[in-house]
């Protein structure tokens, strides 16, 4: 696995850009919110921790992870946002529902980052079980939440 030699919370503060000047939007889908409210503690300590203010990160909830996809796309053509983070988990099941929910919504925020200036993080954790989604939420791999707050500011400000 790609996280198991790897902390996803871990970042070195000084190589990160300031955020106190910029915009956030967070889309939070509400599907395995015991996961995703994980993910999304985990973004917005980040955010917060490297100078974003509290007032200036919004967040919408959607039902699930192929929402995600809408509402970051409404999110970027109505709030005055410099970066999206996309949050979600889908967990196997015994169906292909699975491969193809984690397909559409990887591809739907790939043509998300190419068809808008506003650049959105996916920050869906596509786990074959339950262990693995609580070990990148917050767990013992930490969080992934973490890892895509600050890929937001890196993105945020590329070229600034």
């Amino acid at each position: 696995m790609a996280t198991i030699n790897k902390n996803l919370s871990v970042y070195d503060k000084t190589t990160i850009p300031n955020a106190k000047d910029l915009r956030f939007g967070i889309v939070v889908s509400e599907w395995n919110p015991e996961i995703t409210q994980g993910l999304f503690s985990g973004a917005i300590e980040a955010l917060l921790d490297c100078g974003a203010k509290k007032e200036n990160v919004l967040r919408w909830n959607v039902p699930g992870s192929f929402e995600l996809i809408f509402g970051c796309n409404k999110m970027i053509a109505t709030q005055k946002v410099d970066a999206v983070i996309a949050i979600g988990s889908v967990i196997q099941g015994e169906t292909k529902h699975f491969d193809f929910v984690c397909s559409a919504t990887a591809q739907g925020i790939k043509d998300l980052n190419i068809q808008n200036d506003t650049p959105v993080i996916f920050c869906v954790l596509t786990d074959n079980t339950m262990q693995q989604a609580i070990d990148r939420s917050g767990g013992k791999h930490g969080n992934k939440g973490t890892e895509a707050a600050i890929a937001a500011i890196k993105m945020a400000t590329l070229g600034i």
